[in-house]
Protein backbone atom coordinates (compact mmCIF):
# COMPACT_ATOMS: atom_id res chain seq x y z
CA UNK A 1 0.00 0.00 0.00
CA UNK A 2 2.74 2.79 1.05
CA UNK A 3 4.02 2.37 -2.75
CA UNK A 4 0.42 2.49 -4.32
CA UNK A 5 -1.20 5.42 -2.84
CA UNK A 6 -4.47 5.69 -3.29
CA UNK A 7 -5.19 2.00 -3.78
CA UNK A 8 -8.10 0.69 -2.20
CA UNK A 9 -7.39 -2.48 -0.68
CA UNK A 10 -11.16 -4.11 -0.67
CA UNK A 11 -11.91 -2.91 -4.12
CA UNK A 12 -8.80 -4.66 -6.28
CA UNK A 13 -10.11 -4.22 -9.79
CA UNK A 14 -9.18 -7.02 -12.51
CA UNK A 15 -6.69 -5.67 -14.84
CA UNK A 16 -5.16 -3.26 -12.23
CA UNK A 17 -1.62 -2.50 -12.50
CA UNK A 18 -0.02 -2.44 -9.20
CA UNK A 19 3.58 -2.10 -7.71
CA UNK A 20 5.33 -5.46 -5.77
CA UNK A 21 8.31 -4.81 -3.89
CA UNK A 22 11.58 -6.63 -4.51
CA UNK A 23 13.60 -6.89 -7.21
CA UNK A 24 12.14 -8.85 -9.76
CA UNK A 25 9.63 -11.75 -10.01
CA UNK A 26 10.60 -14.65 -8.51
CA UNK A 27 11.67 -16.90 -10.92
CA UNK A 28 9.94 -20.21 -11.45
CA UNK A 29 11.11 -23.04 -9.71
CA UNK A 30 14.13 -25.64 -10.90
CA UNK A 31 12.82 -29.05 -10.93
CA UNK A 32 14.52 -31.73 -9.97
CA UNK A 33 16.22 -34.13 -12.39
CA UNK A 34 13.26 -36.72 -13.62
CA UNK A 35 10.34 -34.19 -13.30
CA UNK A 36 9.23 -31.27 -15.62
CA UNK A 37 7.22 -27.64 -14.27
CA UNK A 38 4.25 -27.36 -15.10
CA UNK A 39 2.02 -24.28 -14.79
CA UNK A 40 -1.77 -24.94 -12.67
CA UNK A 41 -4.19 -23.67 -15.01
CA UNK A 42 -8.02 -23.19 -14.38
CA UNK A 43 -9.67 -26.36 -13.22
CA UNK A 44 -6.71 -28.02 -12.10
CA UNK A 45 -6.34 -29.99 -9.15
CA UNK A 46 -3.24 -31.89 -8.08
CA UNK A 47 -5.67 -35.80 -7.94
CA UNK A 48 -6.20 -34.93 -11.80
CA UNK A 49 -2.77 -33.59 -12.14
CA UNK A 50 -1.81 -37.10 -10.51
CA UNK A 51 -4.15 -38.96 -13.05
CA UNK A 52 -3.11 -37.09 -15.92
CA UNK A 53 0.76 -37.59 -15.55
CA UNK A 54 0.07 -41.25 -14.43
CA UNK A 55 1.85 -40.16 -10.86
CA UNK A 56 0.39 -40.07 -7.32
CA UNK A 57 -0.44 -37.30 -5.49
CA UNK A 58 2.07 -38.08 -2.89
CA UNK A 59 4.94 -38.08 -5.39
CA UNK A 60 3.81 -34.81 -6.23
CA UNK A 61 3.66 -33.24 -2.99
CA UNK A 62 6.89 -34.18 -2.12
CA UNK A 63 8.23 -32.50 -5.47
CA UNK A 64 6.78 -29.24 -4.33
CA UNK A 65 7.48 -29.15 -0.11
CA UNK A 66 4.67 -26.39 1.37
CA UNK A 67 2.32 -26.89 -1.62
CA UNK A 68 -1.61 -27.01 -0.28
CA UNK A 69 -3.36 -29.26 -2.47
CA UNK A 70 -6.70 -28.23 -1.42
CA UNK A 71 -5.52 -24.81 -2.75
CA UNK A 72 -3.64 -24.26 -5.99
CA UNK A 73 -3.85 -21.10 -7.58
CA UNK A 74 -3.81 -20.33 -11.01
CA UNK A 75 -0.47 -19.23 -12.51
CA UNK A 76 1.50 -21.22 -10.16
CA UNK A 77 4.35 -23.12 -10.94
CA UNK A 78 4.85 -27.08 -9.27
CA UNK A 79 7.07 -30.15 -10.19
CA UNK A 80 5.13 -33.05 -11.55
CA UNK A 81 7.45 -36.38 -11.19
CA UNK A 82 8.46 -37.66 -14.72
CA UNK A 83 10.34 -36.92 -17.61
CA UNK A 84 9.37 -34.39 -19.99
CA UNK A 85 5.81 -33.09 -20.87
CA UNK A 86 3.78 -35.50 -22.38
CA UNK A 87 4.13 -34.60 -26.00
CA UNK A 88 0.94 -33.53 -27.81
CA UNK A 89 -0.98 -36.55 -29.79
CA UNK A 90 -0.40 -37.05 -33.33
CA UNK A 91 -3.53 -36.77 -35.26
CA UNK A 92 -4.54 -39.43 -38.03
CA UNK A 93 -4.87 -37.90 -41.68
CA UNK A 94 -8.29 -36.05 -41.65
CA UNK A 95 -8.01 -34.84 -38.40
CA UNK A 96 -6.30 -32.02 -36.50
CA UNK A 97 -4.94 -31.29 -32.91
CA UNK A 98 -6.97 -29.21 -31.09
CA UNK A 99 -6.16 -27.74 -26.97
CA UNK A 100 -8.95 -27.76 -24.76
CA UNK A 101 -10.25 -24.47 -23.20
CA UNK A 102 -12.39 -23.22 -20.23
CA UNK A 103 -15.57 -23.80 -21.36
CA UNK A 104 -15.76 -26.51 -24.27
CA UNK A 105 -17.77 -29.54 -24.30
CA UNK A 106 -17.73 -32.12 -26.18
CA UNK A 107 -20.79 -31.21 -27.91
CA UNK A 108 -19.90 -27.52 -28.62
CA UNK A 109 -16.77 -28.84 -30.32
CA UNK A 110 -18.61 -31.18 -32.64
CA UNK A 111 -21.07 -28.11 -33.42
CA UNK A 112 -18.71 -26.02 -34.17
CA UNK A 113 -16.22 -27.78 -36.01
CA UNK A 114 -19.46 -29.50 -37.93
CA UNK A 115 -18.65 -32.91 -36.56
CA UNK A 116 -20.32 -35.49 -33.77
CA UNK A 117 -19.60 -36.58 -30.10
CA UNK A 118 -19.27 -39.96 -31.50
CA UNK A 119 -16.68 -39.09 -34.29
CA UNK A 120 -14.59 -37.41 -31.54
CA UNK A 121 -14.53 -40.16 -29.35
CA UNK A 122 -13.35 -42.45 -31.85
CA UNK A 123 -10.21 -40.82 -32.30
CA UNK A 124 -9.65 -40.13 -28.90
CA UNK A 125 -9.79 -43.43 -27.18
CA UNK A 126 -10.16 -43.32 -23.31
CA UNK A 127 -11.35 -39.83 -23.68
CA UNK A 128 -13.83 -38.66 -20.80
CA UNK A 129 -16.59 -36.91 -22.43
CA UNK A 130 -18.14 -35.45 -19.42
CA UNK A 131 -14.24 -34.29 -17.88
CA UNK A 132 -12.44 -32.75 -20.52
CA UNK A 133 -9.71 -30.40 -18.75
CA UNK A 134 -8.22 -27.05 -19.89
CA UNK A 135 -4.98 -27.84 -21.74
CA UNK A 136 -5.74 -31.49 -22.72
CA UNK A 137 -4.88 -31.76 -26.40
CA UNK A 138 -7.28 -34.27 -28.79
CA UNK A 139 -8.13 -35.08 -32.35
CA UNK A 140 -10.89 -33.30 -34.17
CA UNK A 141 -11.83 -34.76 -37.07
CA UNK A 142 -11.78 -33.46 -40.78
CA UNK A 143 -9.70 -30.08 -41.29
CA UNK A 144 -10.09 -26.63 -39.62
CA UNK A 145 -13.28 -24.74 -41.21
CA UNK A 146 -12.31 -22.17 -43.71
CA UNK A 147 -11.66 -18.90 -42.45
CA UNK A 148 -12.01 -17.05 -46.12
CA UNK A 149 -15.22 -15.09 -46.39
CA UNK A 150 -16.56 -13.96 -49.70
CA UNK A 151 -15.97 -10.66 -50.74
CA UNK A 152 -18.13 -7.87 -49.01
CA UNK A 153 -18.20 -9.52 -45.95
CA UNK A 154 -15.70 -10.20 -42.94
CA UNK A 155 -14.72 -13.32 -40.57
CA UNK A 156 -16.28 -13.05 -36.73
CA UNK A 157 -15.94 -15.08 -33.69
CA UNK A 158 -18.50 -15.85 -31.84
CA UNK A 159 -18.27 -14.43 -28.42
CA UNK A 160 -19.76 -15.15 -25.30
CA UNK A 161 -23.49 -13.42 -25.71
CA UNK A 162 -23.55 -13.32 -28.98
CA UNK A 163 -26.92 -13.66 -30.83
CA UNK A 164 -27.44 -14.00 -34.76
CA UNK A 165 -29.89 -10.97 -34.23
CA UNK A 166 -27.60 -8.90 -31.69
CA UNK A 167 -25.04 -9.72 -34.45
CA UNK A 168 -27.20 -8.64 -37.11
CA UNK A 169 -27.94 -5.62 -35.30
CA UNK A 170 -24.83 -4.67 -34.41
CA UNK A 171 -23.05 -4.79 -37.86
CA UNK A 172 -25.97 -3.14 -39.63
CA UNK A 173 -27.08 -6.43 -41.69
CA UNK A 174 -29.82 -8.83 -41.47
CA UNK A 175 -30.39 -12.24 -39.86
CA UNK A 176 -31.45 -13.77 -43.70
CA UNK A 177 -28.05 -11.81 -44.81
CA UNK A 178 -25.82 -13.87 -42.39
CA UNK A 179 -27.64 -16.91 -43.01
CA UNK A 180 -26.87 -16.97 -46.71
CA UNK A 181 -23.56 -16.88 -46.11
CA UNK A 182 -22.96 -18.85 -43.69
CA UNK A 183 -24.78 -22.21 -44.98
CA UNK A 184 -25.84 -24.97 -42.14
CA UNK A 185 -25.60 -22.07 -38.98
CA UNK A 186 -27.85 -23.00 -36.51
CA UNK A 187 -29.15 -19.67 -35.61
CA UNK A 188 -30.60 -21.01 -31.95
CA UNK A 189 -27.28 -22.16 -31.21
CA UNK A 190 -24.07 -20.13 -31.83
CA UNK A 191 -20.78 -21.67 -29.91
CA UNK A 192 -18.72 -19.84 -28.78
CA UNK A 193 -15.48 -19.86 -30.70
CA UNK A 194 -17.34 -20.79 -33.92
CA UNK A 195 -16.11 -18.44 -37.00
CA UNK A 196 -19.16 -16.99 -39.22
CA UNK A 197 -19.47 -14.58 -42.34
CA UNK A 198 -20.97 -11.05 -41.53
CA UNK A 199 -21.58 -9.45 -45.08
CA UNK A 200 -19.98 -5.69 -44.87
CA UNK A 201 -16.59 -4.35 -43.67
CA UNK A 202 -15.16 -5.03 -40.80
CA UNK A 203 -15.71 -1.81 -38.39
CA UNK A 204 -13.24 0.89 -37.59
CA UNK A 205 -11.58 0.64 -34.16
CA UNK A 206 -9.45 3.96 -35.04
CA UNK A 207 -9.87 5.67 -31.92
CA UNK A 208 -9.80 9.56 -32.08
CA UNK A 209 -6.42 11.43 -31.06
CA UNK A 210 -6.53 11.56 -27.37
CA UNK A 211 -7.76 7.91 -26.35
CA UNK A 212 -6.83 4.63 -26.97
CA UNK A 213 -8.82 1.20 -27.90
CA UNK A 214 -9.39 -0.96 -25.11
CA UNK A 215 -11.04 -4.77 -25.42
CA UNK A 216 -14.03 -5.70 -23.08
CA UNK A 217 -12.73 -8.29 -20.68
CA UNK A 218 -15.02 -10.88 -18.36
CA UNK A 219 -15.66 -8.71 -15.32
CA UNK A 220 -15.02 -5.66 -16.85
CA UNK A 221 -17.84 -2.78 -16.85
CA UNK A 222 -17.92 0.83 -17.91
CA UNK A 223 -17.50 2.04 -14.03
CA UNK A 224 -14.69 0.29 -13.14
CA UNK A 225 -12.75 1.43 -16.34
CA UNK A 226 -13.96 4.94 -15.44
CA UNK A 227 -11.88 4.20 -12.52
CA UNK A 228 -9.28 2.37 -13.89
CA UNK A 229 -8.04 4.71 -16.36
CA UNK A 230 -8.79 7.89 -14.25
CA UNK A 231 -11.20 9.12 -16.51
CA UNK A 232 -15.33 9.38 -16.17
CA UNK A 233 -18.41 7.43 -17.16
CA UNK A 234 -19.67 10.12 -19.18
CA UNK A 235 -16.26 10.99 -21.07
CA UNK A 236 -16.33 6.84 -22.36
CA UNK A 237 -19.35 6.96 -23.72
CA UNK A 238 -19.14 10.30 -25.39
CA UNK A 239 -16.23 9.02 -27.44
CA UNK A 240 -18.41 5.81 -27.90
CA UNK A 241 -21.57 5.94 -29.78
CA UNK A 242 -24.29 4.07 -29.60
CA UNK A 243 -22.61 1.75 -26.46
CA UNK A 244 -24.55 0.33 -23.91
CA UNK A 245 -22.90 0.58 -20.26
CA UNK A 246 -25.22 -2.41 -19.13
CA UNK A 247 -24.95 -4.75 -21.77
CA UNK A 248 -20.52 -4.69 -22.54
CA UNK A 249 -19.57 -7.81 -24.63
CA UNK A 250 -15.95 -9.58 -24.07
CA UNK A 251 -14.21 -8.72 -27.06
CA UNK A 252 -16.25 -5.63 -27.64
CA UNK A 253 -13.56 -2.92 -28.81
CA UNK A 254 -13.88 0.72 -27.12
CA UNK A 255 -12.43 3.84 -26.78
CA UNK A 256 -11.00 5.20 -23.55
CA UNK A 257 -10.07 8.88 -23.19
CA UNK A 258 -6.10 9.07 -22.06
CA UNK A 259 -5.53 11.05 -18.79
Amino acid sequence: MAINPGINPNNLVVGQMICIPGGVTPPPPTCPAGSFSYTIAAGDTLWGLAARFNTTVNAIMALNPGIDPNSLRIGQIICIPGGITPPPPTCPAGSFSYTIAAGDTLWGLAARFNTTPAAIMALNPGIDPNSLRVGQIICIPSVTPPTTCPAGSFSYTVMAGDTIWGLAARFNTTVNAIMAINPGINPNALVVGQRICIPGTTPPTTCPAGSFAYTIKAGDTIWNLASRYNTTVQAIMAINPGINPNALRIGQVICIPSR
